[in-house]
């Protein structure tokens, strides 16, 4: 047995024991949850919307996978810098925006569908994938910075010590849990 396969905690088509299932359960329901309020909040929006669109979202998703695929649509925090670019020309322009990007995505999703995921595979390899979600996270830096940095009072970005520390903390515990929690 290979090494990669002996450190598969799950593999694709097993079903996970009760308290396997809860933990993960539970673990979602902190990382998505989080997400899914924080990112409104960040963006001057509601996060009773987001929840409940994501909740809808959700269910759309598993009845048209049947079930098959076990997922949670949250917010993502990869729109947060256009989502603040928008926040001047108001909520329904923000709206408008999160709406034309679900659009373009079930547009893909049926292009996938219809060409198949391995014809994709061959014009978006995992090669040219990677590059782009670090692009993507390295785009988000500059915003993430300023916001753990900067507390605005009145429309006027001003330096917080309080913000520093809370970042490093929460820096402080992902390197952690990430290096030492599995």
């Amino acid at each position: 047995m290979s090494e990669q396969k002996r450190n598969v905690v799950l593999d694709v088509h097993e079903r996970p024991s009760t308290g396997k299932l809860l933990t993960f359960s539970i673990q979602h329901l902190f990382a998505m949850f989080g997400a899914t309020v924080l990112v409104p909040i960040l963006i001057g929006l509601d996060p009773s919307v987001a929840l409940l669109t994501s909740g809808l979202g959700t269910l759309a998703y598993i009845l048209i996978t049947k079930g098959q695929i076990p997922i949670y649509l949250g917010s993502s925090f990869a729109f947060i810098t256009p989502l603040i670019a928008l926040k001047e020309q108001g909520v329904g322009a923000q709206m408008m925006g999160v709406f034309i990007v679900g659009v373009v995505y079930g547009i893909i999703a049926l292009v996938i569908k219809k060409v198949g995921y391995k014809k994709m595979l061959q014009f978006l390899p995992p090669v040219v994938i990677g590059p782009i979600v670090i692009g993507i996270g390295l785009s988000l830096a500059a915003t993430a910075v300023g916001m753990a940095a900067f507390e605005t009072v009145n429309g006027v970005a001003t330096y917080s010590t309080e913000y520093v520390i809370i970042s490093l903390i929460t820096l402080g515990i992902t390197i952690f849990f990430s290096n030492f929690v599995k």
